[in-house]
C-alpha cells in the first residue's frame, strides 16, 4: 500500500495496538545501538514499516519516525514539566520510554488484574519471527519480544494522542554570570539529587528538533543528560562537567550538534517539497498529454471528414461527366454535402440541372467542423422531410456554444465557476433601470382589447406610437405614417418575412461580410433563400480607407459574380450600425448603396436595430428614414425593435417601416404566424410614449455604461497587445486573434473558440459572421464591471498560454511567419495582419480534388481503418447513395 501522498498523515492516527508493535521493534538494544550510531538512520525505520506491513500494519518509514519523535517528546514534556509525581505517571508509554532512553532494558506490557504491569524483557526468551527480515550484517534484532506479551489495557488511561506536542517550546540559552543561570543551576542540581542517588548533571543546550527521530537534546527549558551508564553515541556529545556557579562555558559541541541538526532538518524540507514537486510535474505532465491526445483525436476526425467531402465531389464530378440526367445532378463544390444526397435520392421533391440545384441549395457550406453543421450531427433522419433534415443541420458554433453557457451558466453566488457569456449580444447594463420602468402602474393595463385579435400588422394606437417615435429618433424630414408600420415578434421574424415575400425559392440576397449569422436561418429556412457575399477584408486597399470598409465596388463584384453563375438576387441588406464592426456609414455612404439598388431594381432592407446604442458624441447616427429624398421609396424597407437599445432582449418585439403596400400587406399575412401579444404592444406603447424618461434618463445612462465597458475592454485589449476596431457603436468589439493561430485556417480558429469555451468564457468566432479571414472575433462588452474583469482575466490566461505554445513549437520547428504585419496609422485599429484572400470553393476542379485526395490519403491512414464494408454497416442509406451514384446498383 502505497502512503506516499499521506504527507499530512505522518505520526498521526496511530491505534494502541500499532504504537505497541512499532515500540516492540524500536525498542530493541540492537536497533537503539544503530540508530544511535548514525546521523541519516532513515533505513532504519523502512525496515522496521516492512516488519509492521507483515503484520498488517501499514506504515511508511516517514510515519514510524514521526510517531517516535513525537512520543519522545511528549516523554520529555512530562519528565521535565513533572505534571505527575513520580511513579503515578498517566501516560501509558512513559516507562517503556523511560526505560529505553534512560538505557535500561525495555519493558512488554501485558494486562494482569485489570492494572498495568511491566515486565521486563529476557533477552534469551524473544521470538525469532523478525530475524529473517533483518540479517545481522543490516539491522540485528537480536531481541524482539513476543506478540502476545505487548496486550494493553486502555481503559485505564488516557489516549496518547490527546497527549502528544506538536511543537516543543522554545529552547532557552544564559549568559554567563547572569543571576537567572544560577538559579536554574541551583534548581537543576536540587532536582538531580532527589531523581536518583546517582549525581545528574544538566546542561540547557539550544538546538532544534530533528523530524528523522533522532534522540534530541533541550528540547525546553533544558535536556536531561544522564551519565550513569553513557549510551553509545552520546558519550562524546555530552560529557558531564561540574560546573562553579559564578560560570558557565558553553561547549563547542553543542552548536556543532545544533547547526547538524539543523542542517538536517533543512535538507529533510527541502527533500519533501521536491518529492511534492515531482508529484506535481507529473500530473502535469499527465493533464497535458490528454489534452493533446485529444487534440490529436479532433484532428483526426477532421481529418476524416475533409476527405469524405473530396471524395464525394468527385463521385458527383465523375458523375456528371458520364450523365446529363437530373438524377446524377453533380454536387458543386463547397455545397452541403448532405443536402445534395437529400436531391439526389428524391428527397427534395425531384431532380435538376446543376443550376437549379444551386438555387435550392444553401452555397458555400460545409459539413465539417468549422461550418454551420457539426460533424457528429451528420446523419439523415427518416422522420423528417427534406427541408426539416436540413433546418436539423443549423446547429453550428453560436447554437452549440449557447447551449453549453445554459447549462453551466456563471452566477456569482451560485456557480462562480460558471460560463461567462461574451458572445450572445445582449445589454445587461441597464436591467434596473428597465425593470423600475417596466413595472410602474400606467404599464399594468388589461382590457378586453388587449385581449382579443388585433389588426395582424399591429395594433394602432401601438403603430402611431412606432410612427411618431422614428420620426423623432431617425430625424425624418416629415412626419411618418402610421399605416406603414407593421409589427412582428422580433427583427429574425422580419428577415424571413420579407424574404419570402421578396424572393421566391432559390434566389439570392445580397450582403457584406463578415455580418450577424443569424439572418442565414432567418431567410433560408422559410424561404429557401441564400445569400450572395461580398467579402470584406482588413486590407486598406484601394478606394477603402478604414478596414473592412463597404464600398460599391465590392456590391458590384458580388453582383457580377453570382449572376455569371446564374443565381438571381432580388434585394439588398444592409446593417447600420453594423455588427459586428460597429461602423456607422455616413450620408454619402448610404446615398451609394440605395442608388446602386436602384441601378439594379434591387430592393434595399435596412437594419437599424442597434439606432440608439451609439454611445460616444464623436458620431452620428444617420437614418435611412432621415434622408430628404430616397433613390427608390419603393424599394427601401426599415426595421428596428427595442430588444438591443432598450436593453430587452426577452422581449420580442420588431417593427418594419415601408412605403409599398404590396409589401406591408405580404409581411402582415405572416404575421399571424409572428405576432405580438396585446399586452406587450400596450406596454411597448407606453415606453415609446414617455419621451421624457427615455431622453433624461435611460438614454444618459446607457451611454455611459456602454462607453465605460467599452473602454475598460479596449484597454485590456491594448494591454495583451491584441488588434481590434476602435468603433463607437453597438455592444461589440471586432478583435483580431490571428497571431494566436498556429496556422491562418478556419480550423485553428475553432479550437481558439474551443479553448475559451473550456476556460469557461463564450466568445463568437469569424466563421459564425461569414468573415473571409480566419482568426477574427467578436467580444460583447455591454456587461457587470465584475463579469468583464473575470471574463477578460480568463481570456487572458488562454492568449497567454496560446502564445507559449506557439512560441515552443516554433523554436521546435522553426519557419518563417505566414504574417508580415505592420502598425496602422489611424486608431480604428491597432495592428493589421498581411490580408489573406480568401479561397473560392467554386473554382476547384477535379484535377485539383484528386492531387488534393491523393495528398490526404498519402498523409493518413484513413482508407485502412475505414473500409467500405464497415462504412456499409454504420452508414448504410449513404453507402446505399454512392452505390448508386457509381452504378453500381
Amino acid at each position: 500500500m502505497d502512503f506516499r501522498g499521506k504527507k499530512y498523515e505522518r505520526g498521526s492516527n496511530w491505534s494502541d495496538p500499532e504504537v505497541v508493535e512499532l515500540l516492540q521493534l524500536w525498542a530493541d538494544e540492537s536497533v537503539q545501538m544503530e540508530l544511535e550510531s548514525c546521523l541519516r538512520n532513515q533505513h532504519v525505520f523502512n525496515r522496521i514499516a516492512e516488519v509492521l506491513r507483515e503484520k498488517g500494519i501499514h506504515r511508511t518509514g516517514d510515519q514510524c519516525r514521526e510517531k517516535i519523535k513525537k512520543m519522545k517528546l511528549e516523554y520529555r514534556r512530562i519528565k521535565d514539566n513533572s505534571k505527575a509525581p513520580r511513579g503515578g505517571r498517566t501516560w501509558k508509554f512513559y516507562e517503556v520510554m523511560d526505560r529505553v532512553l534512560t538505557s535500561r532494558p525495555a519493558l512488554a506490557y501485558s494486562s494482569l488484574s485489570g492494572s498495568m504491569m511491566a515486565q521486563q524483557v529476557l533477552q534469551g526468551t524473544m521470538v525469532e519471527s523478525y530475524h529473517h527480515q533483518f540479517p545481522s550484517s543490516t539491522l540485528p534484532f537480536g531481541h524482539s519480544q513476543h506478540p502476545e506479551l505487548m496486550e494493553i489495557k486502555c481503559e485505564e488511561v488516557n489516549s496518547d494522542e490527546h497527549c502528544l506536542t506538536p511543537e516543543p517550546p522554545p529552547s532557552m540559552s544564559y549568559q554567563q554570570g547572569s543571576p537567572e543561570e544560577h538559579e536554574m543551576e541551583r534548581a537543576f542540581l536540587e532536582r538531580a539529587q532527589n531523581d536518583s542517588p546517582i549525581s545528574r548533571v544538566e546542561i540547557p543546550i539550544e538546538t532544534s528538533v530533528s523530524p528523522s527521530g533522532f534522540s534530541e537534546p533541550n528540547m525546553a527549558n533544558s535536556s536531561r543528560i544522564q551519565n550513569v551508564v553513557p549510551r553509545p553515541g552520546f558519550s562524546a556529545l555530552h560529557r558531564l562537567r561540574k560546573k562553579r556557579k559564578g560560570q558557565r562555558v558553553k561547549d563547542p559541541l553543542d552548536d556543532l550538534l545544533l547547526k547538524t541538526l539543523t542542517s538536517q532538518r533543512a535538507m529533510e524540507e527541502r527533500f519533501l517539497q521536491m518529492e511534492e514537486r515531482r508529484f506535481q510535474r507529473d500530473l502535469d505532465v499527465e493533464e497535458r498529454r490528454m489534452q493533446l491526445e485529444q487534440r490529436r483525436f479532433e484532428l483526426e476526425r477532421e481529418h476524416e471528414f475533409r476527405m469524405f467531402n473530396v471524395f464525394a465531389q468527385m463521385l458527383s464530378i465523375l458523375k456528371q461527366s458520364h450523365s446529363g440526367s437530373s438524377s446524377s445532378a453533380a454536387i458543386p463544390p463547397g455545397l452541403d454535402f448532405s443536402q445534395a444526397l437529400s436531391e439526389m435520392t428524391g428527397m427534395g421533391g425531384g431532380g435538376g440541372s446543376l443550376q437549379e440545384m444551386r438555387a435550392r441549395l444553401l452555397p458555400e457550406r460545409r459539413v465539417d467542423m468549422h461550418g454551420l453543421c457539426n460533424p457528429s450531427d451528420f446523419h439523415r433522419s427518416p422522420y423528417l422531410s427534406a427541408r426539416g433534415n436540413i433546418a436539423n443541420l443549423f446547429c453550428g458554433s453560436t447554437e452549440e456554444g449557447y447551449k453549453a453557457y445554459h447549462a453551466d451558466k456563471y452566477d456569482e453566488d451560485k456557480n462562480p465557476n460558471g460560463i461567462i457569456n461574451f458572445g450572445t449580444s445582449e445589454n445587461k447594463l441597464c436591467f434596473d433601470l428597465m425593470s423600475k420602468r417596466l413595472t410602474q402602474a400606467d404599464m399594468n393595463l388589461m382590457e378586453p382589447l388587449l385581449l382579443q385579435y388585433p389588426d395582424w400588422k399591429g395594433h394602432m394606437f401601438l403603430r402611431e406610437e412606432v410612427a411618431r417615435f422614428l420620426t423623432y429618433y431617425c430625424k425624418a424630414p416629415a412626419p411618418l405614417k402610421a399605416e406603414n408600420v407593421i409589427v412582428l415578434n422580433g427583427c429574425g421574424s422580419l428577415f424571413s418575412a420579407l424574404a419570402t415575400v421578396l424572393c421566391d425559392p432559390g434566389e439570392a440576397v445580397l450582403i457584406a461580410t463578415p455580418f450577424y449569422g443569424g439572418i442565414i436561418q432567418s431567410v433560408f429556412l422559410y424561404g429557401n433563400v441564400k445569400l450572395v457575399y461580398a467579402y470584406l477584408d482588413s486590407k486598406i486597399t484601394g478606394t477603402s480607407t478604414r478596414p473592412f470598409q463597404l464600398t460599391v465596388e465590392k456590391l458590384e463584384k458580388a453582383l457580377q459574380d453570382a449572376r455569371a453563375e446564374g443565381v438571381t438576387v432580388r434585394a439588398l441588406i444592409l446593417l447600420n450600425p453594423q455588427n459586428p464592426l460597429g461602423d456607422i456609414y455616413s450620408l454619402s455612404e448610404l446615398r451609394d448603396y440605395l442608388e446602386f439598388a436602384k441601378r439594379h431594381e434591387l430592393h434595399v432592407i435596412v437594419d437599424e436595430i442597434y439606432m440608439l446604442s451609439v454611445f460616444d458624441e464623436s458620431a452620428t447616427f444617420h437614418s435611412v428614414l432621415g434622408m430628404d429624398r430616397l433613390p427608390d421609396p419603393q424599394r427601401t424597407h426599415v426595421m428596428w425593435g427595442i430588444t438591443k437599445d432598450f436593453a430587452v432582449s426577452g422581449i420580442r418585439f420588431g417593427t418594419l417601416y415601408t412605403e409599398n403596400q404590396d409589401v406591408a400587406n405580404a409581411v402582415a399575412s405572416l404575421c399571424y404566424f409572428h405576432g405580438v401579444c396585446g399586452p406587450v404592444q400596450h406596454k411597448v406603447a407606453q415606453l415609446l410614449r414617455d419621451r421624457d424618461w427615455i431622453n433624461q434618463v435611460y438614454l444618459r445612462a446607457n451611454h455611459a455604461r456602454l462607453k465605460a465597458a467599452h473602454t475598460y475592454v479596449t484597454d485590456e485589449l491594448k494591454t495583451l497587445g491584441v488588434p481590434f476596431l476602435n468603433r463607437n457603436a453597438g455592444f461589440f468589439v471586432w478583435i483580431d486573434f490571428r497571431k494566436y493561430l498556429r496556422t491562418g485556417t478556419f480550423e485553428e480558429e475553432m479550437l481558439l473558440w474551443r479553448r475559451f469555451l473550456d476556460n469557461k468564457v463564450l466568445l463568437s468566432c469569424g466563421k459564425a459572421f461569414e468573415c473571409s479571414e480566419p482568426g477574427w472575433f467578436r467580444i460583447i462588452f455591454a456587461d457587470k464591471t465584475h463579469r468583464l474583469q473575470l471574463g477578460m482575466q480568463r481570456i487572458r490566461k488562454v492568449l497567454e498560454e496560446r502564445e507559449q505554445e506557439i512560441l515552443a513549437e516554433e523554436k521546435e520547428q522553426p519557419c518563417q511567419s505566414d504574417q508580415d504585419g505592420k502598425a496602422d496609422s489611424t486608431n480604428e485599429v491597432i495592428f493589421v495582419s498581411r490580408h489573406q484572400e480568401p479561397t473560392c470553393a467554386g473554382s476547384s476542379n477535379l484535377g485539383d480534388l484528386i492531387g488534393l485526395l491523393q495528398q490526404q490519403m498519402r498523409s493518413s491512414d484513413w482508407l485502412q481503418k475505414n473500409t467500405a464494408e464497415q462504412f456499409a454497416q454504420e452508414k448504410p442509406e449513404i453507402y446505399d447513395v454512392f452505390s448508386k451514384l457509381v452504378g453500381k446498383q
